[in-house]
């Protein structure tokens, strides 16, 4: 770096000062000799001034594709910004490498300016964020760069713009690859505790940046992280092998991963982990009311299911989580009524030790005690306490799924057959595959209703009785009870007053008298 590279500045100054500006073509020789040697390192900041919202597209997209291709064969050999530079002014190389770690941030900085500022056109925005994460794969031995990408997230979350256009391009792009979703997961665990630790002290010191009618700072980075996650799609952790951005995996150490590391076992494993760390995370942070209620209508299709998957939980608890759901289905639309049966199917499917729940009609399980046998039998007295929140207390395991039971006799078709289909699914398991929550979670009362008038109706329910009904209600239908008629017993009584008998007979209400000559 020395008279050549200083006249090479000098020369693009004055290129620069006689148009007054970079013209396309000077553009793409000064990327062309930045390429071709270190005598022109000194182009690499014109070219990062051009690395603005504010800069002409055409100039902007040839100087970025120009830096690309001079920042990525050299990422190996740029220091780490905590590298030790004592001793920088006695080696040249040193020098060099200090220098390029400087530029390198200043590049990075103005990748991520472009991808979230919203005056990016979007060409620019797309070729930012590829070259981000192009710079992310391709660090040291091919490990991810997590550096970088936290980055990244951060100045994300903190964006105080929409940054919509940008999660849009990376749910379909890069949140299909498991390490991609792993480091957000870690990334936005770490953010949001941040941001939940600057809300507490703000809240305690009494200052609210929204005292002036703007929104609090704070909503804007909890409804971003959020959004962020609500991108994320659930990956399907049954798979046998995962897709991978980067070369060596979930690492961002310096050992490779061993071939047990990179197992789907493994790999399922540390998803599950960050998973539940990041969403535990947020939903300790305080929910504006809106965020809140998006947070109540998804979470059947993001967290519920995913976090009932493990085969490991205890049975008392996911005999109390599929008696509180149970429960549900009672008061419930039939759509939210499918839905939790179909939670439920799952549940009885992964815990074959909660099947004594199941309610069959005709009796108990004749494995059980006869004493348990005979008070669950007793109609009426349901040991389980929906208001207790300690599992272990609730009373689930002595306990039945008769709400599920009474779902067959519903006013909506549709839960009945449903609740038809599961009795049959849990006898023949071999058969059956768990159930997809998300193929349930759009149903609502419109769909039910489209779905139910497109039926090819069989027997159409007819206004009138083949045989003449003698009560109400089929005493079968609810073990315990009598509907006979109170007056039977008194088929035949008779008064007798003033030479006259009247029978009172065992027919529809009032009785006929009938009057009889002594």
């Amino acid at each position: 770096m020395g008279k050549s590279s200083s006249a090479s500045a000098a020369g693009s100054k004055k290129r620069k000062s006689k148009s007054g500006a970079l013209t396309l073509g000077e553009v793409k020789t000064l990327g062309e000799e930045l390429l071709s040697s270190r005598a022109h390192l000194n182009h690499a900041p014109t070219l990062l001034a051009l690395l603005s919202p504010s800069a002409p597209l055409d100039l902007a997209l040839e100087a970025l594709i120009s830096l690309q291709s001079f920042f990525v064969p050299l990422l190996p050999s740029i220091p780490s910004a905590s590298a030790d530079v004592a001793g920088v002014d006695a080696d040249p190389e040193l020098v060099f490498r200090s220098w390029l770690r400087k530029r390198f941030d200043e590049l990075v900085a103005a990748l991520v300016e472009l991808a979230l500022s919203p005056r990016s056109d979007e060409a620019i925005r797309d070729l930012a964020l590829d070259a981000l994460m192009d710079f992310v794969k391709s660090g040291k031995d091919g490990r991810f760069q997590s550096a970088i990408y936290h980055k990244f997230l951060h100045n994300l979350i903190h964006a105080t713009d929409s940054i919509d256009p940008l999660l849009e391009l990376l749910g379909p792009k890069y949140f299909k690859y498991a390490d991609v979703c792993y480091f957000t997961y870690t990334s936005l665990d770490k953010i949001a505790s941040s941001v939940g630790n600057k809300s507490t002290g703000s809240e305690k010191s009494g200052l609210h940046s929204g005292d002036d009618g703007s929104e609090d700072r704070s909503t804007i980075y909890v409804r971003n992280i959020y959004n962020t996650l609500a991108h994320i799609p659930t990956l399907d952790l049954q798979e046998s092998k995962f897709d991978m951005w980067s070369t060596v995996g979930l690492s961002s150490k310096g050992k490779k991963n061993s071939s047990e590391d990179c197992s789907a076992t493994y790999i399922n494993k540390k998803l599950k982990s960050k998973f539940s760390k990041a969403w535990i995370s947020f939903l300790k942070l305080p929910l504006p009311l809106d965020v809140y209620k998006e947070v109540l209508a998804t979470i059947h299709q993001n967290l519920l299911d995913a976090c009932l998957k493990s085969s490991y939980l205890p049975a008392y608890l996911a005999a109390a989580f599929t008696k509180r759901l149970s429960r549900l289905t009672l008061s419930v639309p039939p759509a939210g009524a499918i839905i939790i049966i179909a939670l439920i199917h799952n549940l009885l499917r992964r815990h074959p030790s909660i099947n004594f729940l199941v309610h069959w009609e005709n009796g108990a399980n004749d494995s059980e005690p006869s004493n348990e046998s005979s008070q669950r039998k007793k109609v009426g007295a349901d040991p389980f306490n929906n208001e207790e929140c300690d599992p272990t207390k609730s009373g689930a395991m002595r306990s039945s799924l008769w709400e599920i039971d009474t779902l067959r006799h519903h006013y909506s078709p549709a839960v009945s057959r449903f609740v038809a289909s599961l009795k049959n699914d849990l006898t023949v398991r071999a058969k059956t595959t768990e159930m997809r929550i998300t193929d349930f979670s759009s149903g609502s009362y419109a769909t039910v209703f489209r779905d139910e008038v497109r039926r090819r109706i069989k027997q159409v329910p007819l206004a009138f009785y083949r045989t003449t009904p003698i009560c109400l209600f089929q005493e079968s239908d609810f073990p315990g009870w009598s509907f006979r008629d109170q007056l039977k017993n008194k088929s035949e009584t008779s008064v007798e007053g003033n030479g006259i008998s009247t029978v009172y007979t065992s027919d529809s209400s009032p009785a006929k008298k009938l009057r009889l000559e002594t």
